[in-house]
């Protein structure tokens, strides 16, 4: 009898951990992110991570959710999705994480997604703008940024029609990433019976788009969109510059950094981009953004960016989410919770976020940006498709 009690209690216990929700304790909640730390976007990485922290230590200092502290894990990628993969299995298997939040980087995501979703734990608000971070469908998918292809369709066709364009051209970077945007801008152009007058494209890692540039500006176009991302936006406008071609450029938010204005010079001033989040300054007229970035520079001894930004407000949207699912934390619990989410615009500006059963992508709505005097400056409201 004595050996069958022992049986039945060491069951129970068994039983009582298997139930048991990874990466929430009675006093924690284990969170996860890969961020490339090393690779050539160990700047954005750097800057997520950092935004993520200070929401999560602001957090924890106003005694943390439910009474649970956050912990917050970061491991590197170095922008390679194999180490993607590996380190997705560290924080999942090895750590025993509750949820991934902010992983940056499309292939990135798509690597390690399989890893995550086999255990149960839910991709939150990856820092891409992919369509495949909430499409297919999947419970554990929720995507907080909008789309190139869609920053496009929007944006485009509005541009054409304030500024009174003619002809539309494309530089893009030949990959995935340059092809949604210009699929985007197709699909925008068709909508006002439209085309892309000429289309030219680069390799990742190229630094000289004088054939490029030649040939839209032998094309007369004085729209160019651009499905580029911080190097190619900027060597593409100094060409141009250069060369005495000067039509409007549009971008997406994967050229909105102020790395553009920065390394770029004062040839910048006049780029578009679409964009939600706005790029913090130190000199904001904002209280709330100075505040916030004053803030950020005394803990991390540098300027915050629109990608520190991104991190803080990802961080924050989880623990509202997290807190709305009360005490009896799981998955499943989160899940429910943001069934019936609705996350107020930000003092980034930030549209009103809202997700359902089957709604994963938070908004579709983008703004359109400027760089003025060698500052983004947000010049419109929000469109959605």
């Amino acid at each position: 009898m004595k050996f069958l009690a022992a049986a039945l209690a060491a069951s129970a216990l068994m039983a009582g951990s298997a139930f048991a929700q990874q990466g929430v304790s009675k006093n924690e909640i284990v969170i996860g992110t890969i961020q490339d730390l090393s690779g050539p976007l160990a700047g954005y990485g750097k800057q997520v991570r950092n935004g993520m922290m200070l929401r999560v230590d602001e957090i924890n200092e106003q005694g943390g959710i439910g009474g649970r502290k956050l912990k917050l894990l970061v491991e590197d990628s170095a922008y390679d999705p194999k180490r993607a993969v590996l380190a997705a299995q560290k924080l999942v298997n090895q750590d025993k994480i509750f949820m991934m939040v902010g992983h940056i980087g499309t292939a990135q995501n798509l690597a390690a997604m399989p890893v995550l979703f086999e255990k149960n734990i839910v991709n939150f608000m990856p820092v891409t703008a992919a369509r495949e971070m909430y499409e297919p469908f999947n419970r554990l998918k929720y995507a907080f940024a909008v789309p190139y292809y869609d920053q496009m369709l929007v944006m485009l066709p509005k541009m054409v029609k304030d500024k009174g364009v003619k002809k539309v051209c494309a530089i893009y970077q030949d990959d995935e990433f340059g092809l949604e945007v210009v699929r985007g801008a197709e699909a925008g152009l068709k909508k006002i019976n439209m085309e892309i007058a000429e289309k030219t494209t680069y390799k990742r890692g190229a630094t000289d788009f004088s054939s490029q540039v030649a040939r839209m500006k032998a094309a007369n176009c004085d729209l160019v969109v651009m499905g580029t991302v911080i190097r190619e936006t900027i060597g593409t406008i100094a060409e141009a510059r250069k060369t005495g071609f000067n039509p409007i450029f549009l971008g997406t938010s994967a050229c909105y950094t102020d790395l553009i204005h920065k390394l770029g010079g004062p040839a910048m001033n006049g780029l578009y981009a679409s964009m939600s989040t706005q790029q913090p300054y130190l000199d904001e007229a904002s209280q709330p953004i100075r505040f916030w970035a004053n803030k950020y520079k005394t803990k991390f001894n540098e300027d915050p960016t629109v990608f520190s930004a991104y991190g803080y407000v990802i961080a924050d949207a989880f623990a509202r989410a997290a807190a709305k699912a009360g005490a009896n934390l799981t998955t499943d619990s989160f899940i429910k919770s943001m069934d019936t989410m609705v996350i107020p615009p930000d003092m980034f500006g930030s549209p009103e976020a809202t997700f359902g059963p089957k709604k994963r992508l938070g908004s579709d709505a983008s703004r359109l940006s400027q760089i003025v005097d060698g500052k983004w400056k947000v010049i419109s409201g929000y469109v959605s498709p």
